[in-house]
């Protein structure tokens, strides 16, 4: 059946893998027959292990199990490896007759004491004497036997079955007639070829039948096999699947249509009968699924580890008795958790497993107990997911809420979780819990940090948590630095010489064997005093393999000898090379390989396969895979050194002991080795050969280089839109990085957008930084370094998923910042770490402020909860809740403040209704002073030192308060302001007076006896900030930011220019040495600027997306987070004060114009807007400035005649020469006082428009010297239409486009005084641009729609709309050199290149600033920004194969939409011709760019 084999090979399997990954599984073929000859794929040693694993595949498979292919062969009827004595004794007897016949039964196997009871074994065929002509007779010599003895009742049915079947019959007994799933988990296909009784004794016929050693028909054979399948038709006809050949003597050659057309019905029909059954089993699992079915896979897989641990448990039970007793003693009291130390192989699992098993004894029957064996399985690898699934298992057990989902998603919050939990379960004071956490070394967070942050450092009553780690490692070093208490510490000790013979004996009587005397002498000689379990375990596994027979050798006296003896002994049995590279691939892996990666990984391998194809040659010409047998026998003799762990939803082989790891790398994965083994495992993981891609290889008996196909499993990112190739994502960064390619891990992995995305979406962004973390440090790339820095700075708002930042507050002696968010929650974030350490949980509605005091160890918080709640910094606990019981008042002002006099050890707490005062020891109210409801207080200040309470009303009364007893003392009217609103105010502690802002703009200085006016705004006071030291007032108003110094009389104005954002400015603060201020504005911008430098622009920072609200600083540290995002940004003042190359200019009017390829940048000047500034780039400051006498409306540069056009409000251009500051050009305008909208220059810089509101001036312009000349206006246009021109362009033919603010776009010929109207945009045109040939033209409107326009036809050629969930609308646009593509800047900070010829997107790129204008250069663009910088980009079209992929992958339900205008008008005339006078109002169809219809980002 070798091409029914190759068939499903090439054609079933891959599909059936491939519908398995979509639905989340692991699809794996283990046929031990492929790829070996036949003499080892039907040795006696094959039999059991094909049973063995159709038994694994019974247990593990949750689809078909086994599939068989049966033809017209029987198979041989095997020796059996063993007979038990008594079985021999009963053949024996019938053979006493026959003496040649006993003879050659005897000389074939010789008896084993050691086995209980003794036993026969089958000889290996070397070890027996040459054989004789009798030889092929042993099997129908011991089949006669067992016939009489059965017939003489001396063996039973089943016995002597052993002597009269095949392989394949006792495969399809066991895979289908005694399963208990029957035809659900098994399916036999039959070939049926008619008429070959007819050309049975055909020599071609004979090479399809069983035929006996001369060549003959073996007819009892093909008895037995008619036997069979009338018993299969019989029991399960549903599980037989029939194909009729008919019969030719060419059947089998691959050139026979009609055995080409079964193969194919064949392998049609295996692919529909598996995907069916493993469907059939899902909706089955579906419909009993069980809605924690991870959890209880994980408990399950923990007792199994611990039942196997504890199943031959020796020693130890002085130190369980001591456990036993400290538990007991610690149950009712507070308690640190314990920790048992020793070194690898000692017994510490064992030990741990058993402690669990008896802790109902000695803590009471109801006591639930929790074992971890950590290490064994992907839920506890990590502390995050260990925490998890603790935390889960403990909530059902004692009838608890489940973590919400919230909880789960941060890991500090699941930290705080699992301690807030275990304190619940002590208070039942019911049942104890004791949590047993054994090998906390193999917990990824603990075995790299300098703490172990969720490790309660004390255990409340009725609650025990026991660690277990090795001895000599960092994790015992941390954890002592942790748990203080040296009572908590337990040493685990070697086990006593007759303990240790004790527990090798117990290990022997297991597995049903014994020593002979002289065997024991040799292995206790070896093992002297040894009471080491990990040492005694590995001697066992030798010793077990001695018969009665064996001559032993002297075992390894160390641990490290025996294991380098077991991997000698494996290198005899199996071959060195392949001993080294499966291993060494195991250990190499990540977390472990399945079985199936195993192969696969294999058979890539050439060196593997070239070693395993030495004596014989591949069974396929199309190709070629690793034999499974060989590796399952491989398996079989590692036996315990492998351990199973599940992860990512598969089981993955890893090797069990710490010392054969090591001796692993120390003999098979030195030097370049290792490097090998992870780039074969890159390769495999990244898909490199998979999907048909052949390999060359050249094969010992082949004379030439064969390219085959290694049927590898594909390695996609996504295997289904919602089943992420975890595998892929765990493994592949890891093996690139070991393998030292660093350009293919840069590219493919951590610069991959698909592969950040995939990775974030399935795995969060802590296994996405867990990446980084781990490569980074490797890799001398600043991109990749960027990169994970920004995935950093989202953290806090992956962490504050769907909550806006209320509060923040610092803790700079600890490092901490500590976040209050809408929703109740808090969060403590360690700065240096850049990791949350707390999320404190216990408001139920939104913090509104929080203090920090006590050097940084405590925080009160108040929420509009009405409570106030203290916290420790520390360890995360709260520590008291002060309930305010006033009655919630909702029209009560929003401004709350809390004030902490560590003196008194008070807390203030101060709203527009009231103020109160708690003690901080007792949590109790001193004092509460109560406001006017008729005329609540504007603004409040505590000014503890002085011992008083300032408050200004709304309605402009002051009063002054006790701050110690809450008693009036003065109450009064503002006598500097009348007829205003207070609307913000701050204290100035050192001169206990109060600066108050109001509504129009008045800023008064307010103290216990008067009030006087510092300032008057233009607007309204938005917020007032003071310096730590009050030397330094800043006032926001509007967008402006006006600063004031300190003096003896209150304040005075600080700079001439107030600092200027483009929208209304939220917030400031100033820096520590008052230096600097920060301000942040609604439009999320955050500005820095230099007060030493008279308000010079340092720096522009991107804020969270969001009005900046809230600006925090500690330190050189500033945050800055938003009410309405979940993000926040932590910025270091010190790198912003940095001198930056180059410098932003500062232009705030999106006019900037630019010159010299860059080198000059021309914008209205800052407070100034009469005067233009000349930016030099290079240098990164101001080199000169051009007085233009009235405000700037419009900058264009004619960069070959070196001229800068300057359209004014006035109406007036002027026109300066580039080279020189002396002549000034002006160009008058057509009426007086009518300013100018918009200037353009043709693409030969030989025309000029100028546009009004209805009135276009075309003048020219022609070389001159020393400045080129202007003429004209050679022609004047009026629009005649209500509306204003918005964007202009003109062409060297005199012709004029012009857009209108109503969306109307026109090509005017002057020279023919004609106008063509375009078709209209539906919004006002921003923009319009003339190709270089002006052969076309493109506009762009804020309603998000680029049109592309032949300027010969008058017509449109293509529409095009992109549209983002961020904003919508175009602001700039132009061609490049080459007129091939159009590049736009978008509003939503984007800019996009398309095609000119078909409209086709070729790229996005988010640029973080709207881009004012585009110019074109002879390799891209360059543009300038809102933020103040130049974007130099090259732009090269995408290939073919780059151009599959979606330009708008990474843009959050960003559509791109493009409209053919050819296609439209032919569908409006055919429709037109249909309908004569009818209007064709439905003609249009749309044609869509497929590619950018569907995208997300992270």
């Amino acid at each position: 059946m070798d091409a029914e084999r190759e068939a499903l090979q090439c054609i079933a399997y891959p599909e059936v893998q491939s519908f398995c990954r979509k639905h989340g599984l692991t699809f794996e073929v283990v046929d031990l027959r492929w790829g070996v000859p036949n003499t080892q794929a039907t040795d006696h040693l094959t039999t059991e292990l094909c049973l063995e694993e159709l038994e694994r595949c019974q247990k593990t498979s949750i689809g078909p199990a086994f599939v068989a292919l049966l033809g017209d062969q029987y198979g041989p009827c095997l020796v059996p490896q063993r007979i038990e004595e008594k079985e021999w004794e009963a053949l024996r007897a019938q053979l006493t007759s026959r003496p040649r016949d006993l003879e050659l039964v005897a000389r074939h196997f010789r008896r084993d004491d050691n086995a209980i009871p003794p036993t026969y074994v089958l000889q290996p065929p070397g070890s027996v004497e040459a054989p004789g002509p009798e030889e092929a007779t042993l099997t129908s010599v011991l089949r006669g036997g067992a016939q009489e003895a059965w017939r003489l009742g001396l063996i039973s049915q089943e016995q002597w079955k052993c002597y009269n079947r095949s392989v394949i019959e006792w495969e399809i007994e066991q895979g289908l007639l005694s399963s208990a799933q029957g035809d659900q988990g098994a399916t036999i296909f039959l070939r049926d070829v008619q008429d070959l009784s007819k050309h049975i004794l055909d020599d071609c016929s004979l090479k399809m039948v069983d035929r006996l050693a001369d060549g003959c028909l073996d007819t009892g054979a093909q008895s037995l096999l008619s036997g069979l399948k009338e018993r299969i038709l019989d029991a399960q006809p549903g599980a037989l699947k029939s194909h009729r050949l008919p019969w030719s003597r060419d059947l089998v050659n691959p050139k026979n249509k009609a055995h080409a057309r079964y193969l194919k019905e064949l392998s049609e029909q295996f692919v529909a009968r598996t995907n069916h059954q493993v469907l059939e089993q899902l909706r089955e699992l579906e419909s009993a699924r069980q809605e924690l079915g991870w959890l209880y896979q994980e408990i399950r897989h923990h007792l199994w580890r611990g039942t196997e641990s504890t199943s031959i448990f020796c020693g130890h039970q002085e130190l369980l008795a001591q456990l036993g007793q400290r538990l007991r003693q610690d149950d009712s009291r507070p308690h640190t958790p314990l920790v048992l130390f020793g070194p690898p192989g000692i017994g510490k699992t064992s030990l741990m497993c058993k402690l669990a098993e008896q802790v109902p004894r000695l803590l009471g029957h109801k006591t639930v107990a929790v074992l971890r064996l950590l290490g064994t399985s992907k839920m506890s690898l990590d502390a995050r997911s260990l925490l998890r699934s603790v935390s889960f298992q403990l909530c059902l057990a004692y009838g608890l809420p489940l973590p919400p989902t919230q909880v789960l998603e941060v890991h500090a919050r699941v930290g705080h979780f699992f301690h807030t939990l275990l304190h619940t379960v002590s208070r039942r004071n019911f049942e104890s819990l004791v949590l047993l956490l054994d090998a906390v070394d193999d917990l990824d967070s603990t075995c790299h940090s300098r703490r172990v942050s969720w490790l309660p450092l004390k255990c409340p009553p009725k609650v025990h948590l026991i660690l277990s780690t090795c001895s000599g490692q960092q994790v015992l070093h941390t954890l002592q630095q942790t748990l203080k208490d040296p009572s908590a510490y337990w040493e685990v000790k070697a086990l006593s010489g007759c303990q240790g013979q004790e527990f090798i004996q117990l290990l022997l009587a297991a597995e049903r064997r014994t020593l002979s005397p002289a065997q024991r002498d040799v292995l206790w000689a070896s093992l002297p005093e040894c009471g080491h379990p990990g040492r005694l375990r590995l001697a066992f596994e030798e010793a077990r393999k001695w018969a009665s027979f064996t001559v032993p050798v002297p075992l390894a006296t160390t641990a490290e000898e025996a294991t380098h003896q077991l991997c000698i002994r494996l290198e005899e049995t199996h071959g060195q090379l392949l001993v080294a590279h499966v291993l060494g691939y195991i250990v190499s892996s990540r977390y472990g390989l399945s079985e199936a990666e195993l192969k696969d990984v294999l058979s890539l391998d050439d060196e593997v396969l070239q070693v395993v194809y030495r004596d014989w040659t591949p069974p396929s010409k199309e190709l070629l895979r690793f034999p499974p047998l060989l590796w399952v026998r491989l398996r079989r003799d590692l036996g315990h050194c492998l351990t199973r762990r599940p992860v990512d939803g598969c089981t993955l082989l890893a090797i069990a002991h710490r010392q054969l790891s090591k001796v692993i790398r120390v003999r098979y994965l030195s030097g370049p080795e290792r490097s090998k083994r992870h780039g074969m495992l890159a390769e495999f993981f990244s898909g490199a050969w998979s999907q048909g891609t052949k390999k060359l290889i050249t094969l010992p008996l082949v004379g030439k280089p064969l390219n085959l196909d290694r049927k590898v499993a594909p390695q996609p990112l996504w295997f289904s839109g919602t089943v992420a190739n975890r595998r892929k994502l765990t493994e592949l960064p890891f093996h690139l990085l070991h393998a030292g390619r660093m350009e293919e891990l840069k590219q493919e992995v951590l610069g991959n957008m698909s592969w950040i995305s995939c990775r974030g979406i399935s795995g969060g962004i802590e296994d996405l930084l867990d990446d980084f973390d781990m490569c980074a440090p490797h890799m001398d790339s600043p991109e990749v370094g960027l990169v994970r820095e920004a995935l950093q700075l989202c953290r806090p708002a992956v962490e504050l998923r769907g909550m806006g930042i209320t509060a923040v507050a610092w803790s700079l002696e600890e490092k901490l910042l500590v976040v209050g968010t809408q929703d109740g929650v808090m969060v403590v974030w360690d700065v240096e770490e850049q990791q949350v350490v707390h999320v404190l949980t216990g408001h139920t509605a939104e913090v509104r402020c929080i203090q920090v005091f006590a050097q940084g160890t405590l925080a009160i918080s108040a929420s509009k909860d009405r409570t106030l709640r203290l916290w420790s910094l520390l360890s995360g606990q709260e520590k008291a809740t002060i309930l305010d019981r006033g009655s919630a008042n909702p029209t009560e002002p929003r401004s709350w403040d809390l004030h902490v006099d560590e003196i008194k050890k008070v807390v203030y707490l101060t709203s527009g209704s009231k103020i109160n005062v708690w003690s901080l020891e007792t949590a109790k109210l001193v004092f509460c002073v109560p406001g006017d409801a008729s005329d609540p207080w504007a603004c409040v200040a505590v000014l503890a030192a002085q011992g008083m309470l300032l408050t200004v009303s709304k309605g402009g009364q002051v009063s002054r308060w006790n701050s110690a007893t809450g008693k009036l003392q003065e109450k009064r009217q503002l006598s500097s302001i009348k007829e205003e609103m207070p609307t913000c105010a701050v204290s100035i502690q050192t001169r206990a007076k109060l600066v108050t802002g109001f509504s129009s703009g008045s800023i008064s200085l307010v103290s216990s006896g008067e009030d006087r006016l510092l300032e008057k705004l233009p607007e309204a006071v938005g917020f007032l900030v003071v310096s730590a030291d009050d030397s330094v007032l800043a006032a926001g108003f509007g967008r402006s930011v006006r600063i004031f110094l300190a003096d003896s009389q209150g304040f005075h104005r600080f700079m001439a220019t107030d600092l200027e954002h483009e929208d209304v400015v939220e917030t400031a603060v100033l820096g520590p040495e008052n230096n600097v201020i920060i301000t942040g504005s609604r439009d999320a911008l955050i500005q820095v600027w230099s007060l030493s430098e008279q308000g010079t622009l340092l720096d522009v920072l991107e804020g969270v997306g969001a009005p900046a609200s809230l600006l925090v600083r500690g330190g050189t540290l500033v945050v800055s987070a938003s009410c309405k995002s979940s993000s926040l940004k932590v910025w270091d003042l010190r790198s912003t004060q940095k001198p930056r190359s180059p410098a932003p200019f500062l232009d705030r009017t999106g006019l900037a114009a630019v010159s010299h390829h860059g080198s000059y940048i021309y914008f209205p000047k800052v407070g100034d807007k009469n005067k233009v500034t000349i930016w030099d780039l290079a240098e990164g400051e101001e080199q000169d400035s051009l007085d233009t006498s009235n405000e700037v409306r419009c900058l264009e540069v004619a960069e070959q005649a070196k001229l800068l056009f300057t359209g004014l409000v006035s109406g007036i251009v002027l026109v300066f020469p580039l080279n020189s500051r002396q002549d000034v050009l002006c160009i008058p305008p057509p009426e007086a006082r009518k300013a100018v909208n918009c200037m353009s220059l043709s693409k030969s810089e030989d025309r000029l428009a100028i546009a009004y509101d209805n009135i276009v001036l075309v003048l020219d312009i022609s070389p001159g010297d020393p400045c080129p000349a202007i003429e004209g206006p050679t022609y004047t246009f009026y629009t005649q239409l209500p509306e204003t021109i918005a964007s202009v362009a003109v062409l060297a033919d005199y012709r004029v486009l012009y857009g209108m603010t109503d969306g109307g776009l026109f090509l005017y010929d002057c020279t023919r005084s004609k106008v063509f109207p375009l078709e209209a945009h539906r919004s006002r045109v921003s923009c319009v641009e003339v190709s270089h040939g002006e052969q076309l033209a493109v506009s762009g409107a804020e309603d998000a729609l680029l049109c592309l326009w032949d300027l010969q036809a008058c017509r449109g050629m293509f529409e095009m709309s992109y549209e983002s969930s961020y904003c919508r609308g175009v602001r700039c646009a132009c061609f490049s050199k080459d007129d091939k593509y159009v590049f736009a800047g978008m509003k939503d900070r984007s800019i996009i290149a398309w095609s000119a010829l078909d409209g086709t997107l070729l790229a996005v790129q988010f640029v973080h600033a709207v881009v004012n204008r585009i110019i074109p250069t002879s390799n891209g663009f360059m543009a300038p920004t809102s933020h103040g910088y130049l974007i130099r980009e090259r732009f090269q079209c995408p290939s073919a194969r780059a151009s599959q992929q979606d330009p708008l992958k990474n843009f959050k339900k960003a559509v791109w939409l493009v409209k053919t205008r050819q296609r439209e008008e032919q569908l409006a005339a055919a429709e037109a011709s249909q309908d004569t006078g009818s209007v064709a109002e439905e003609g249009k169809e749309s044609k869509s760019n497929k590619r950018s219809q569907v995208c997300l980002i992270l």
